[in-house]
């Protein structure tokens, strides 16, 4: 048990799935996985363990932001021993190739700030995703006919952006899409020499101002969740 974390010590699988919001956790726990039990509810940010095809998964909320997401990973890999951490989540386009529903793969995350910027210091560390997650989420999308991006995404510190010229600048550079944790999560991976992977759901665009509508959210989600998870078992039945 840690300070965030109720769960005790062997209730948290090694690999984890990392959804912002807490209720998605629940629905995503309880859609895929079988043998399902909550692990944690402290402050609501709600924890799940079960199996999906014979394998153990966590499947645990992490909250808005990179700050918050790093309380969670820290606690996972450190006190519960997770090793691979994909986060599921939603993003929004920047690319007019990128359309709603699609997936985005994120090989690197471009960020101007995480919460690990204060031991990194003056140095521009490039978080990428790990490759052999990478691979496997990609040859299930594929297999899956998800239509699916890979490449670089954006991890912003702020959701209600006023820098209208630096969204000018990812869209010129090929940024895909725009969410707020995938940079941090890498960073701690790499620190902790831990897999770490972001799969996510186009849910709104930045370019034409579209948005998926509420109802069809979790079926485009779970697209997503499958992914992920045949990433985490590429070998699974």
């Amino acid at each position: 048990m840690t300070i965030h974390i109720g769960a005790e010590k062997g209730e948290i699988a090694e690999t984890v799935l990392l959804p912002g919001d807490p209720y998605r956790a629940k629905w995503a726990a309880e859609t895929f996985l079988s043998d399902v039990k909550q692990i944690n509810n402290v402050r609501g940010m709600l924890g799940f363990t079960g199996f999906w095809k014979g394998n153990r998964v966590t499947i645990q909320g992490s909250g808005m932001g990179m700050p918050s997401l790093s309380i969670y990973v820290n606690e996972l890999i450190r006190d519960y021993g997770a090793k691979t951490l994909i986060r599921i989540g939603s993003c929004g386009a920047m690319q007019d190739s990128v359309k709603i529903r699609d997936v985005i793969l994120a090989m690197t995350s471009t960020t101007l700030s995480t919460p690990s910027r204060g031991i990194l210091r003056e140095l521009n560390f490039a978080p990428c995703a790990d490759w052999s997650l990478l691979q496997a989420a990609a040859d299930a999308a594929q297999a899956k006919g998800t239509p699916t991006h890979i490449g670089g995404i954006y991890s912003s510190d702020v959701f209600y952006d006023e820098r209208p010229d630096l969204n000018e600048q990812m869209v010129r550079h090929g940024i895909l899409g725009v969410e707020m944790e995938a940079a941090e999560l890498y960073i701690l991976a790499a620190r902790h020499k831990c897999r770490a992977l972001a799969v996510l759901t186009v849910s709104d665009h930045l370019l034409t101002g579209e948005a998926l509508p509420s109802d069809e959210r979790e079926q485009s989600f779970g697209d997503m969740v499958e992914i992920a998870l045949r990433a985490a078992f590429p070998d699974a039945d």
